[in-house]
């Protein structure tokens, strides 16, 4: 960092006094000294021993250069014989069934934590990341770093019990960023899809366990993993796996049951794999799939054509996806000083283009650090990063005709952090960093905070995406998954 060698220049320049006697003798020795010390500190950043809980921001970097013989896939235990469950709601994915972050279940839920709601019905002790669960029909999949094996392994749960069924995993060299794994497995009637903090992307059948392939992305496409471990979560698709390497391709269709690329999109301007996910989009009747990398953005039919291009949002470190909405409206947004942009997508006889709308600091309108925002009713839900000015860490509604304009925010003692949120039968329920979860009534006219309760006691970086299904909630921060029933 230029403090750094500034710090280092202004010590040199001081130790040049020392032990020589200037012209203004003894006193003046003592007098040049003292203003060496004093320029060195102000020039220095007397906080740069603080240690903050910022995403990523311990052991940067570090870790994502060792090369070893991976065998994805190798080990695996079964516990329990895997038996039908009577549940039939699932979550199947990072954002949900409509990849959307809203519960379609007709369940009734809870409008507070009394007579029991929100209490823990399970919880399991994992290496520390920001991995969230996938759902389906009444089994958990999850992400998890083992530390003590050493491991990526893909753990099966029992929803309502939390008994571990199985696991399969695989052993790979990962040094601790801030989190290790921290992405949500892909889960199907048939298949699992999971990727790996170092790029290692592992198909499994879902009911059996069973490996049916992997592909080592840093290996097999020179994809750079991200500074702070992979963070875009695979995207099952038809029985298709859409991953974004960056590298050798800016995206791939893999067969889930073969293996087989089906296609790959070329990557000539070398950009690179992202912290944010693909989403599908379905924009004049075309579906596409839109992905935020390092150097722009992308969309890419389901056949493999590359639709369209841009590289107007180009920032190093992005975690939120695009928010593409029903009017061509695409919302991107950014930590870290990036702020938000909101591009407009045309369409002329299957021709694509985009431009700007609007482009602001996070200071001046909705803007995330780390959570994709949720579309409800025509508006846009989110909270703002630490350098949002009075509104910091807030949650807040803004309409996308101005995103600069924001509606409403939560009140000045209720700030967020960069906890995860969910809309659920006319609420959205918020998990602050502290794993404190607060519910909020779902409206585009005022901030109402219903009730909030501890899930977690002792929690810190409670950043895990969500997932909900049959009333059973399932959440995590750093080193703890827990399930609650929020029944009504």
């Amino acid at each position: 960092m230029n403090i750094k060698k500034k710090n280092l220049e202004d010590k040199t320049s001081t130790k040049k006094f020392i032990g020589k006697t200037p012209p203004l003798g003894g006193w003046g020795v003592v007098l040049i000294v003292l203003i060496a010390l004093l320029v060195w500190y102000f020039a220095s950043d007397p906080t740069q021993k603080f240690t903050s809980s910022d995403p990523g921001m311990d052991n940067r970097g570090k870790g994502n250069l060792i090369t070893e013989i991976i065998n994805i896939g190798e080990h695996f235990q079964l516990f329990k014989e895997d038996k039908e469950s009577k549940l039939d709601e699932s979550w199947p994915r990072f954002r949900g069934p409509n990849f959307d972050n809203i519960s379609s279940s007709k369940i009734k839920l809870a409008n507070s934590f009394s007579n029991g709601a929100g209490d823990i019905l399970w919880s399991h002790e994992l290496g520390e990341g920001h991995a969230g669960p996938a759902i389906y029909e009444g089994k958990i999949y999850l992400l998890n770093y083992d530390e003590e094996l050493r491991a990526d392994m893909l753990h099966c749960y029992d929803l309502v019990t939390g008994e571990e069924l199985w696991r399969r995993w695989y052993n790979v060299a990962i040094k601790r960023n801030h989190g290790m794994s921290r992405t949500v497995p892909a889960v199907n009637e048939d298949f699992i899809l999971s990727m790996g903090p170092r790029c290692h992307v592992m198909c499994l059948n879902r009911e059996s366990g069973d490996f049916l392939w992997g592909i080592d992305l840093e290996k097999e496409y020179e994809t750079e993993t991200p500074l702070w471990y992979t963070g875009q979560c695979p995207l099952i698709d038809n029985n298709t796996a859409i991953i974004a390497p960056g590298g050798k391709a800016l995206m791939i269709a893999v067969d889930c049951k073969t293996g087989d690329k089906l296609w790959e999109v070329p990557n000539p301007d070398g950009w690179k794999m992202s912290h944010s996910s693909i989403l599908p989009y379905t924009f004049n009747g075309q579906r596409m799939y839109v992905y935020c990398s390092i150097g722009g953005i992308i969309a890419v039919s389901p056949d493999g054509e590359l639709l369209w291009k841009t590289s107007d949002w180009d920032t190093n470190v992005i975690a939120p996806s695009a928010l593409c909405m029903p009017d061509g409206k695409i919302f991107l947004t950014a930590g870290y000083g990036a702020g938000s942009m909101v591009l407009q997508l045309s369409e002329t006889n299957g021709s694509y283009s985009t431009k700007i709308l609007q482009e602001y600091k996070p200071k001046d309108g909705l803007a995330c650090e780390q959570q994709t925002p949720i579309y409800w009713e025509g508006h846009l839900f989110g909270i703002m990063p630490k350098d949002g000015g009075l509104n910091r860490n807030k949650f807040v509604c803004v309409n996308p005709n101005d995103c600069t304009n924001i509606l409403w925010t939560s009140d000045k003692e209720s700030r967020f952090g960069l906890g995860p949120y969910i809309w659920a039968d006319g609420k959205f329920y918020l998990l602050n960093d502290d794993g404190t979860l607060h519910i909020i009534e779902a409206s585009t006219k005022g901030y109402k905070h219903l009730d909030s309760k501890v899930i977690i006691e002792d929690g810190h970086d409670a950043w895990a995406p969500l997932a909900l299904a049959n009333g059973y909630l399932v959440l995590r921060d750093a080193d703890k998954m827990v399930c609650i029933n929020i029944k009504r």
